[in-house]
């Protein structure tokens, strides 16, 4: 009860704040950065480096009440193909402003649904991606799979083109959920759809599920839990709902008198943690649990573990491009990001041009900042002198952003030996003492629940 009381007094239960998967947040990009920024960006890329390649497809064959991003439905494959034809279109302008031999230490296909391009145009968009930037010999493949949407011969182009890691979408396996969030998806699929992924040879897997969905209690999370872990998936990100109907219309779906209180959100979070660390995953940040065998334990464990757009990760490249519609790319200069609108994305590619509709150029102020919130997101602590040697600072330079924090949270964080951490009982509250590092206003289309 105390621990709530001290959760509630510092705002867990009423704030919105940022997921910080990047710093400053997306809503403060600026159209000061468009194309010309991001081809010379790219060509500040030494040659040999090795990179991220983040690809999005922004359709669906379905349109899920719960997500937010950006997709659209489509229940032909005439706008795929015409949306392929863009992707290598942007490729080759790629190709001609990338520096010689880059290869590619992690590419990812998001979306979107990117298991809905049928076999051949798997295999087209896998050629064209490598014969410009091959995937290093220990680079990682991984692709988001809907098992509403894939097949044998998908997964055939797709184990061919070299995916050594799936990621598999399971929200919740309860039916009344599933049928109030849009996503009627059973174990059977699902279990159908992973055996046939490590039939190919492809052992690493993920797996998505939240917490926080309509209709959802302790006992129907503990039964969707018990039976991803029968999966057996290699890491899981265990995320909360966000409801944003004024950001995502479709949510507009989904009866808001059958969501939980932030109270029961934290419950059923703490339901699901419980859970998988009694089968022994390790907590990772905030939301992710791992195998110890896996890439994000190790990295967590090394001190090496990085948080990017897609969450948690042990990818250590400073270099990110995303191409297709609303991709973000991150440098060691800033961000971009290509048009949201896929009509306005097609358009500028056929025009010969990138897309680039905004970003942000970072200040020495932001990588400072932006490192705090990320070693504190990914660690539950910041370590004042390891942050000084890496930005060439002294100790006294980075108390002086530490104290005031620790004095605001002083009930909550510990500062000793100029270490500030959150105490395990206290890392719900991780995101919103983040905030307290964040120099930038809270965006005024709001954030999702810091719980």
């Amino acid at each position: 009860m105390e621990q709530n009381i001290q959760l509630a007094r510092h705002g867990l239960f009423d704030a919105r704040v940022p997921r910080y998967t990047s710093y400053p947040t997306s809503p403060h990009f600026s159209a000061d950065v468009g194309p010309e920024t991001f081809v010379n960006w790219i060509f500040a890329i030494p040659e040999g480096r090795q990179i991220s390649l983040y690809v999005h497809v922004p359709f669906c064959r379905r349109l899920c009440w719960f997500c937010a991003c950006r997709t659209q439905g489509t229940t032909s494959d005439a706008p795929v193909r015409a949306y392929l034809e863009v992707l290598k279109a942007e490729i080759e302008l790629l190709r001609a402003t990338l520096p010689k031999g880059v290869t590619l230490e992690r590419l990812h296909w998001g979306g979107g649904t990117p298991t809905l391009l049928a076999p051949d145009m798997m295999t087209e968009l896998a050629e064209a991606i490598y014969s410009v930037a091959p995937l290093a010999p220990d680079g990682e493949f991984s692709v988001e799979i809907d098992p509403n949407e894939i097949d044998d011969a998908r997964l055939d182009a797709l184990a061919k083109a070299g995916m050594n890691r799936a990621s598999i979408g399971v929200q919740d396996f309860d039916p009344e959920i599933q049928k109030t969030i849009g996503r009627e998806q059973s174990y059977e699929l699902t279990e159908s759809a992973i055996t046939a992924i490590r039939a190919r040879g492809i052992a690493s897997l993920n797996a998505d599920i939240l917490y926080g969905l309509p209709h959802q209690t302790p006992e129907k999370i503990t039964q969707s839990v018990q039976k991803l872990l029968s999966l057996s998936p290699d890491r899981v990100a265990l995320y909360g709902y966000a409801h944003v109907p004024w950001m995502a219309r479709r949510q507009n779906m989904i009866p808001e008198e059958a969501l939980p209180s932030p109270q029961e959100r934290l419950a059923l979070f703490e339901v699901a943690r419980k859970l998988f660390e009694w089968d022994g995953y390790t907590a990772v940040g905030i939301d992710h649990f791992a195998l110890p065998s896996d890439g994000l334990s190790i990295a967590q464990k090394a001190g090496r573990l990085r948080r990017n757009f897609q969450g948690y990760t042990e990818d250590t490249s400073d270099v990110l491009i995303g191409l297709g519609a609303s991709s973000i790319s991150r440098f060691p200069q800033g961000y971009t990001q290509n048009a949201a609108a896929t009509s306005q994305h097609i358009a500028a590619i056929r025009g010969g041009n990138f897309s680039t509709k905004k970003g942000h150029s970072f200040s020495a102020n932001d990588k400072l900042r932006g490192r705090l919130i990320e070693v504190l997101m990914c660690d539950f602590k910041i370590d004042t002198g390891q942050i000084a040697k890496e930005f060439g600072l002294q100790k006294a330079e980075i108390l002086l952003l530490i104290e005031p924090v620790a004095s605001q949270f002083s009930d909550v964080v510990t500062l000793s030996n100029g270490v500030l951490e959150i105490p395990p009982a206290f890392r719900p509250l991780t995101r919103v003492i983040a905030r307290a590092f964040d120099a930038y206003a809270l965006s005024k289309t709001g954030h999702s629940s810091a719980v």
